[in-house]
């Protein structure tokens, strides 16, 4: 008997053993799956009817990351991969006991799917525990993909060529993917080991799902933590050349120049020098169906930040980035082809990019056309990145910008180390970086900038802490710079404990300070200082969340900062103290809203900040969201009050067909804009585009809306050919 009760002990604690061991390694059996090599046709229809979807291997082990954290997934899901020499295709089989909880509420492509029931494919040819694909649909068969940069980041506005094919029926939703593999980049062998993982997510009951990895310290991104996809081998890559002509008319006016009935035409011209290496060749080029920026109103005397949109700087973005904090960069790329929010013409350009054994190129090469009284100029981007161990790296840039009467140079070194086994499975990364310019290839004293980093980004705690300087003399032509002349220092702190689950809250959003302290370098003063403590917040198990915060600033003002109008703040000294409120429903629910509060101090007077943001699903096909944003300022020599509305309405009448409304109104800048765009994808790869814009001056005291200032209208046909 006692002899029993020892082996139950052991037994137990064995077992006992066994499920920490997994839970602390993030993986479970089989790991990997195996693609079957078809030569039968595959009817894409998201039916999954075909025999051969029986015949290859199904994984099903997929674990809970939230909210039942180790547990098995609540709803069956299976996945399948079958391939052919041109492509790989995906089965996905999302089963669900009760199908009217099947939430779905968008068709268009690169949709929010955070607040769509979806399924992700995270793909990293290269197995360097760094890079990747993501692909997720939902079960209406929209699409998003995302270029994986690292275990953290990635490139959204990144557009691969792939497709997907869905069906609802009374057992769940279920996928077809075809990615062809002239999408991907990979190391050119005969057998092919890939990193894979997969993620289901279920909004209706806040669960999120993954095959591998499903740590709470990382996401999908963390190639690191991903399975293997074995069994494909001998694929030939036969379409290493992929043209995309374009032909554009419309007709433009503006009030002071008058009308023109624009007639342009370029291609680009894409080639796969290797698996790994492509070659982009550009002519010509026009971006006139990039979407328009949002103008927000700014009371800040900082300039505003623009994200990159246009495709062709897009794709392999993650080759070129220099980042050198607070926004600071030594390659930005709106500063080709854009001057002062115009189009500069391009008239030729080549990117080269990829990876070739453990060394990652970024080469850029665009020629501007000469405008007005802007030269042409040369722009040109070397950057370098060697992978050391197994997600370190150390590297280098070199920019140039060159016309008839002036040069700029950047040269840059930088390196990081990463793990993800620190302290046995958490993630850190150390990391530094300096950069000096140059006007004419003469090197300037005064002209350097430097930053080191150490960032500790886990579930539990997550502290990261910089310091960094810029010298006044720095100015890097191919860059963006917020500020300059500073030595900074940063520390942000956040601890989201998940306790008090019994009353409903999925995790507390606590942090105790966030600061970053800038000094002006050349005379060693404070120049600005900012710090959120967050004594309280909290995420729900339903989706709701809400934030307190104390914010406490320090802003240095040397010169009058005119806020607008006859309206400035007069140079000093200024110390800040505001209270902030934010609150937010679920996004996956047909109506959400998002709500902020901000009042305290805004230099000399007074600020009451209000901000409210409503999204509206009112079928799969059409979604609304709207934005307004009031400020009250009470100011010594004045009152100053602004608002801003923003709103975007999307219809999608199928998955390839969408037409969507950007409208905005900006009381500070005394704007108003209206943007109408009309998306059509003919085949995968190909696009069409009609374009109208209409933009309003002085909307406030005066505005006739038949006599807008500016109007366009442009059709645009980008067609691919593949050989």
């Amino acid at each position: 008997m006692a002899a029993n009760n020892i082996n139950k002990i052991l037994l137990t604690f064995a077992f006992s053993v066994l499920i920490v061991l997994k839970l602390a390694a993030q993986h479970s059996a089989p790991g990997s799956i195996d693609a079957l090599r078809t030569q039968k046709k595959i009817n894409f229809d998201g039916k999954l009817d075909e025999p051969f979807w029986q015949e290859a291997s199904h994984i099903s082990n997929f674990t809970q990351r939230d909210l039942d954290f180790g547990q098995p997934i609540t709803e069956h899901t299976e996945v399948a991969v079958v391939y052919n020499s041109n492509a790989l295709y995906f089965g996905i089989w999302c089963y669900q006991k009760d199908p009217g909880k099947i939430t779905a509420k968008n068709m268009n492509p690169d949709f929010n799917y955070l607040s769509d029931d979806n399924f992700q494919v995270l793909i990293s040819p290269f197995n360097d525990n760094r890079t990747g694909y993501l692909f997720v649909i939902n079960p209406n068969g929209a699409r998003a993909d995302i270029q994986i940069y690292s275990g953290e980041r990635g490139n959204k506005d990144w557009n691969g060529v792939w497709d997907a094919k869905t069906s609802i029926t009374s057992e769940g939703w279920f996928a077809e993917i075809y990615i062809p593999f002239s999408t991907l980049q990979f190391k050119n062998d005969s057998i092919l080991n890939w990193a894979i993982n997969f993620e289901r997510d279920i909004v209706s009951e806040n669960e999120q799902a993954l095959w591998q990895g499903w740590s709470r310290d990382n996401t999908i991104y963390a190639v690191v933590n991903a399975g293997r996809l074995t069994g494909i081998n001998n694929i030939g890559y036969v379409k290493k050349f992929e043209f995309k002509p374009y032909l554009l008319s419309g007709w433009q006016y503006d009030n002071i120049e008058g009308g023109d009935y624009p007639l342009k035409y370029g291609a680009d011209l894409n080639v796969n020098l290797s698996p790994t290496l492509k070659l982009n060749l550009t002519s010509f080029t026009d971006f006139a169906q990039v979407e328009v920026d949002r103008i927000p109103v700014n009371l800040s005397r900082f300039s505003v930040y623009y994200p990159e949109k246009r495709q062709f700087f897009l794709e392999g973005g993650n080759y070129f980035g220099f980042y050198l904090g607070d926004r600071n960069q030594a390659f930005y790329t709106r500063e080709i082809g854009i001057e002062n929010g115009k189009q500069i013409p391009i008239i030729a350009g080549a990117r080269l990019f990829g990876k070739v054994g453990k060394s990652n190129i970024g080469f850029l090469n665009i020629q501007e056309a000469s405008l007005n009284t802007i030269q042409a100029t040369n722009n040109t981007v070397l950057r370098y990145k060697h992978d050391i161990g197994k997600q370190s790296y150390i590297g280098g840039i070199f920019t140039n910008k060159i016309n008839r009467t002036a040069s700029n140079q950047v040269f840059g070194l930088d390196a990081a180390y990463q793990t993800s086994d620190f302290l046995n499975n958490k993630n850190l990364s150390v990391a530094g970086k300096i950069v000096a310019s140059t006007d004419n290839l003469a090197l300037q004293g005064n002209a350097l900038s430097y930053r080191l980093s150490i960032d500790y980004p886990n579930d539990l705690i997550d502290n990261f802490m910089a310091i960094g300087g810029m010298q006044k003399g720095f100015n890097p032509g191919l860059g963006y710079l917020r500020r300059t002349d500073y030595d900074s220092y940063s520390w942000y702190f956040r601890l989201t404990p998940r306790v008090l689950s019994k009353y409903g809250i999925k995790r507390l959003l606590l942090k105790p300070w966030g600061f970053t302290l800038y000094n002006t370098h050349s005379t060693g003063e404070m120049e600005s200082f900012s710090n959120e403590t967050r004594p309280l917040g909290a995420v729900f198990k339903s989706g709701e969340r809400f934030e307190v915060n104390f914010i406490q600033r320090f802003d240095r003002l040397d010169y009058n900062f005119e806020v607008t109008d006859g309206i400035s703040i007069p140079a000093g000294k200024y110390w800040m103290y505001n209270y902030e409120l934010q609150f937010e429903t679920y996004r996956a629910r047909k109506i959400w809203v998002a709500l902020l509060y901000n009042r305290g101090g805004f230099y000399s007077g007074k600020i009451k900040t209000f901000r409210s943001e409503v999204g509206i699903n009112v079928n799969k096909h059409l979604n609304m969201t709207g934005n307004y944003s009031f400020n009250e300022l009470n100011l010594p020599n004045g009152d100053v009050v602004t608002q801003e509305f923003v709103s975007y309405l999307n219809y999608a009448f199928t998955t390839k067909l969408n037409l969507s409304l950007f409208a905005q109104f900006n009381s500070l800048d005394e704007i108003m804009i209206y943007n109408f765009r009309l998306h059509w994808i003919p085949q995968v790869g190909s696009d069409f585009y009609f374009v109208y814009n209409i933009g309003y001056e002085d909307p406030i005291r005066r505005i006739d809306y038949l006599k807008p200032q500016t109007t366009t209208a442009v059709a645009k046909l980008i067609y691919r050919f593949i050989f």
